[in-house]
C-alpha cells in the first residue's frame, strides 16, 4: 500500500476534506480533493459538511478555513508554513494607521495574519482586490500588506487614495522576477502573464496580469504561455490543459508552500494536528471582514 492509498483511507475513515492551493508540490494537488486560489479554497472552506478540512497551504489560508468555518476541526499539515508577506504587517500597524487616517476604510489581503483582519474593514484576494477597493464608499483605502498588490488597485481605480501599508510590504516569489524574463518570453513566441504581486516594473511587461484563478479562466487566450508567479502554479495549468504549452521559472519557489509533503499530510490525518486555534473574538471580527469579501462578485 502507498502513501497515497493511505491518505485516501484515512481521509474516508476520519471524513476529512484535503484542500490544497495553487503553489502546493504536484504530488500534494494530486491527493487534494480540490485545488485552487486563496478566494476558492475560503469559498470551499466555507461551504465544507466534513468533520475535518485538511488545508495544504500556509498558515493565513488555515487560519481563514476555520475562521469561515469554525465549527469544523481544521488542520495544516506544517505548523512552520508561514508567509513573508503576511509577517510585514501586525494589527497593532492598522490601529495606528487608522488613526492617523480617519474616515479611511481598511482593506487587507487575505495574505495577513487574523489579528491583522480582525481591523479590517473588508479583505480581498488578487482575484477580486479591484472589485472589493471599487464598492467602498471611502476614498481613501488602507491596503495591505502588498504595496505591488496596492499600486495595481491603484493603476486601475484612479479615483479612490490607496495608501500602503506598509510602503514596503512584498512576496519574495514575485519580486524575484525581472523585466527582462517577461521579455525573453515575448521573443519567443509566449503570451506572458504575470501576478498582481509582482512590481510594476514586470507588470507594465506583461500581456495579462492575472491572479492564479483568473490564470486558469484567461488560458484560452493563447497556446503559449510564460507564467510569471511561484513555480508550481505551471503544474495546475498543465493539468487542466494539457495541450497548451506553458513555461514557468524555476527562481520562483514559495519554500514555506513546499514544506507540506505526502509524509506529512498523511500524519497530519493520522494525529489530526495541527489543529487550528484562535480566539473567539478575533475570529469573529475577521469574519465580518471575510464574509463581506466573498460576498462581492468579481
Amino acid at each position: 500500500m502507498t502513501i497515497a492509498d493511505d491518505i485516501i483511507r484515512l481521509k474516508k475513515e476520519k471524513n476529512a476534506v484535503i484542500l490544497a492551493h495553487n503553489y502546493q508540490p504536484p504530488e500534494i494537488q494530486d491527493l487534494a480533493d480540490y485545488t485552487g486560489d486563496s478566494l476558492e479554497l475560503a469559498i470551499k472552506a466555507k461551504d465544507a459538511e466534513e468533520d475535518i478540512i485538511v488545508l495544504c497551504g500556509v498558515m493565513f489560508m488555515a487560519e481563514t478555513a476555520k475562521i469561515l468555518n469554525p465549527s469544523k476541526k481544521v488542520i495544516i499539515p506544517a505548523e512552520d508554513a508561514g508567509c513573508p508577506l503576511a509577517d510585514y504587517l501586525t494589527a497593532g500597524m492598522v490601529r495606528d494607521a487608522k488613526k492617523g487616517n480617519p474616515g479611511a476604510e481598511v482593506v487587507l489581503y487575505v495574505n495577513s495574519t487574523a489579528e491583522s483582519k480582525a481591523e479590517a474593514d473588508i479583505t480581498c484576494t488578487s482575484a477580486n482586490a479591484v472589485s472589493v477597493c471599487a464598492s467602498l464608499k471611502s476614498e481613501t483605502i488602507l491596503f495591505g500588506p502588498d504595496s505591488n498588490l496596492a499600486s495595481w488597485v491603484a493603476e486601475k481605480l484612479p479615483d479612490k487614495k490607496i495608501i500602503p501599508l506598509p510602503k514596503d510590504g512584498h512576496c519574495p516569489v514575485h519580486t524575484e522576477f525581472s523585466p527582462r524574463d517577461a521579455e525573453d518570453a515575448k521573443k519567443k513566441g509566449y503570451t506572458v502573464v504575470c501576478h498582481p504581486e509582482c512590481p510594476k516594473s514586470i507588470r507594465d511587461e506583461c500581456d495579462l496580469v492575472a491572479s492564479t484563478g483568473q490564470m486558469i479562466k484567461e488560458a484560452d487566450r493563447s497556446e503559449k504561455w510564460a507564467v510569471l508567479t511561484e513555480k508550481d502554479m505551471v503544474y495546475r495549468l498543465k493539468k487542466e490543459f494539457p495541450q497548451k504549452d506553458f513555461i514557468g521559472f524555476e527562481k520562483a519557489v514559495c519554500k514555506d508552500m513546499k514544506l507540506i509533503t505526502p509524509e506529512k499530510l498523511k500524519k497530519a490525518l493520522e494525529d489530526e494536528e495541527t489543529e487550528i486555534t484562535l480566539p473567539k473574538d478575533i475570529m469573529d471580527r475577521a469574519k465580518d471582514a471575510i464574509e463581506r469579501m466573498i460576498k462581492i462578485k468579481g
